[in-house]
């Protein structure tokens, strides 16, 4: 009786689907800070220089 029980078990332990794996991340993707400052900075300066042509032409 225990001989069976164990073989049984062994078979079910064997035949037992496997978990599928976490769900895979991705690797999370950084903002280019570097390609925000120097944006921003480009159209502060033509703000800028729109401001001071009307200024002085105005």
């Amino acid at each position: 009786m225990g001989l069976e029980f164990v073989e049984k078990r062994m078979i079910a332990m064997s035949t037992a689907r496997r978990k599928p794996p976490a769900m895979k991340r991705k690797p999370k993707e950084e903002v280019n800070k570097k390609a925000l400052i120097w944006i921003g900075a480009s159209i502060a300066a033509v703000v800028v220089a729109m401001a001071l042509l009307l200024i002085f032409n105005g």
